[in-house]
């Protein structure tokens, strides 16, 4: 007796437990091989060894098999040698299930976490896998902020990076394990609920408020650790529940939470309920006939996690306090209120939330709750499915940012208009127009007489060459193109913003404000380069004919008048008629060359000065596009892109 003494002593001096003594070697022995121990018990005061330290509630590990349980070969509890009857298996794997325990006068040490099981020969369950649809809205949801991080602030993205960061976290972890939480108001019965699914109280109830003060974790089954571990629930709160063949095949990869009341009055476990609720697979909402229809539920989570339906339960609990059909009543009710608030109920085979009544206290009901959970589970498809729901509501959130159901783009007609404006500014019209002046009055002074000539020659004496253009516009004139210009950019700017999101349509404002700058100068200059050369315009190829053809008619006025003047002065005999003949057909025919020049010059001067408009107009067109409309282009191009992307991540094409 001594010895045993002294080795309990020195078992709990080295693992801070009171509790019967362990074999040393069978100790030593699952150290060496990583064997943790996994079940919780509880010591009652009948099975307790008579040396043992007497600590109520005390939380213990589960022994070894040569010494925890005294069996026979059937698996039948015995007697023990003081007459004590040995506690079954069931019974002793569990402790009291109080968390949160009140101080008492004999010290007691710390609870021992129970870390999940893993052998050597045990591997970690797979990763969650994604199927294609579901990458691929993930894909183009990382496009799509990648592609608005220079558009749209950080804030309104936080929670699309929110869904791609939980996505890849959860893609991660064990895809054999689905994660409920059960969450609920104050007094609502989830925490008893809880324990009505485990089998075995482990979540404290009762009268006093908040009863649950932090979350719960139970595993049905192994490797759900670095789950548990992404809720941020500690190893002393994690629990297994009671253990049973049936028990383990239904629920076989649950992982419930209980969760602290949603509307207590301390603000951390509210935290701790929305930290939780963002993070779990799927949620069981536990309502009561008293405050099933709380505003704060249906307003802050029931409403906002419509979209959330297929991996949402509402349960009614306490239906037991209800009489007669009063419990259909409310559940009716309850219906209703779901149904207003946009979610979907799984009615007649159809996708939804799934809603039942029972009582948490009597049983009523728990069986077909464990039964729905246990078909949910097994489908193995929560996760994805909760993914899928976040990026739904993450899409709601940003459509407005994407989709306006309106025709956006620049048409031609508005970049014609554009085009247009700029060349009116820089007076493309008035140049054309001005070049057609110039070639037909160059084409006067070349074929009109030389009379005509030498009075057009005196002319340019005293004034500049006509077909010259001036390199710069009066002042008013300029503030009047720049005005213009300024008011075609507004124009185009506005057509090309119509129908698009406001974040896009002040970028695109804002790309036609910066080409905008400098745009008058830069026309100014174009002008200067595309303007008709200075001098005469050039000559066609009939213009020497013409020429010749006066010549001819002046060289016959002045041989009739030297013919006629030597008949004057008796140098040649008289003959009135040939020389008179030639000065009058050098006299009518003179100006008759001249008219015929002028009608075969309104041809090629119409041309000439059409050629200089285009000139210009293209010029200004060009200067335009590069500062003010492909720097829009680009906008709107970019805009197209996450449109794609954004249809892309709904599943739909959006317009």
């Amino acid at each position: 007796m001594d010895h045993e003494a002294r080795q309990d002593r020195t078992d709990h001096e080295g693992h801070g437990t009171h509790g019967p003594r362990e074999n040393r070697e069978a100790r030593d022995h699952r150290e060496a091989h990583g064997i943790h121990e996994t079940r919780e018990v509880t010591e009652g005061a009948g099975n307790r060894p008579p040396d043992a330290p007497r600590h109520a509630g005390h939380t213990h590990l589960e022994r070894d098999p040569a010494h925890a349980r005294v069996k026979d070969d059937a698996g039948h509890a015995r007697v023990k040698g003081d007459g004590a009857p040995a506690r079954t298996e069931p019974e002793s794997v569990w402790d009291d299930g109080l968390i949160a325990r009140r101080a008492s006068d004999t010290p007691t040490v710390q609870e021992t976490p129970a870390p999940e099981t893993r052998t050597a020969a045990q591997a970690p369950p797979p990763p969650l896998a994604y199927d294609g649809p579901l990458r691929s809205r993930l894909d183009a949801l990382r496009e799509l902020v990648g592609l608005s991080r220079t558009r749209l602030d950080a804030r309104t993205l936080a929670e699309a990076g929110r869904v791609l960061d939980e996505a890849a976290a959860r893609r991660k972890l064990s895809g054999q394990h689905t994660v409920v939480a059960i969450a609920g108001a104050t007094g609502s019965g989830k925490s008893q609920l809880f324990n009505a699914l485990a089998g075995v109280t482990i979540s404290e109830t009762g009268v006093r408020r908040p009863t649950t003060a932090a979350p719960i974790a139970c595993s049905w089954s192994d490797g759900a650790a670095t789950l548990i571990d992404r809720l941020g629930i500690p190893g002393r709160l994690r629990r297994r529940p009671l253990q049973s063949p049936e028990a383990e095949a239904q629920l076989h990869g649950l992982v419930l939470v209980d969760l602290p009341d949603h509307d207590s009055a301390a603000v951390q476990h509210r935290e701790h309920v929305d930290r939780i609720l963002a993070l779990v697979d799927a949620v069981i909402w536990v309502v009561d006939p008293e405050k099933y229809a709380d505003a704060m539920l249906h307003e802050r989570y029931l409403r906002p996690m419509a979209g959330h339906a297929e991996v949402s339960f509402v349960v009614l609990n306490q239906v037991d306090r209800l009489p007669g059909e009063a419990a259909d009543q409310v559940l009716d009710d309850l219906r209703r209120l779901l149904d207003e608030d946009g979610i979907a109920l799984g009615e007649y085979g159809e996708p939804g939330a799934t809603v039942l009544a029972l009582s948490a206290l009597t049983g009523e009901g728990v069986g077909e709750l464990r039964d729905a959970l246990g078909q949910f589970v097994a489908e193995r498809g929560a996760a994805a499915r909760r993914i899928s729901a976040d990026l739904d509501a993450a899409a709601t959130r940003l459509r407005p940012l994407y989709a306006t159901g309106q025709r956006t783009g620049l048409s031609e007609e508005a970049r014609d208009e554009f085009s247009d404006r700029l060349a009116d500014a820089v007076g493309a019209t008035a140049a054309g127009q001005a070049a057609e002046r110039a070639w037909r009055r160059n084409a006067n002074r070349a074929c009109g007489t030389p009379w005509l000539r030498l009075w057009h020659w005196c002319q340019d004496r005293r004034e500049p060459p006509t077909g010259r253009h001036a390199l710069r516009m009066p002042a008013d004139e300029e503030a009047t193109a720049r005005q213009r210009v300024e008011q075609a950019v507004r124009t185009v700017a506005d057509r090309a913003a119509r129908g698009l999101p406001a974040p896009w349509a002040l970028a695109v404002r804002e790309a036609a404000v910066r080409g905008a700058q400098g745009l008058p100068e830069a026309l100014d200059e174009m002008a200067t380069r595309a303007a008709t050369p200075a001098g005469r315009p050039p000559r066609p190829g009939w213009w020497p004919v013409a020429v010749l053809a006066q010549a001819s008619m002046t060289i016959l006025q002045i041989v009739g008048g030297l013919w006629l003047l030597g008949q004057i002065v008796g140098f040649m005999a008289p003959n009135l008629w040939v020389p008179v003949l030639l000065m009058v057909a050098g006299i009518i025919g003179g100006p008759f060359v001249e008219w015929s020049s002028r009608l075969a010059a309104r041809g090629p001067a119409r041309r000439y000065g059409l050629d200089a408009e285009r000139r210009l107009r293209e010029a200004a067109a060009g200067c335009g596009r590069a500062r003010v409309l492909d720097p829009v282009a680009a906008e709107l191009l970019r805009y197209r892109e996450v449109r794609e992307q954004f249809g892309r991540v709904t599943g739909a094409s959006v317009g």
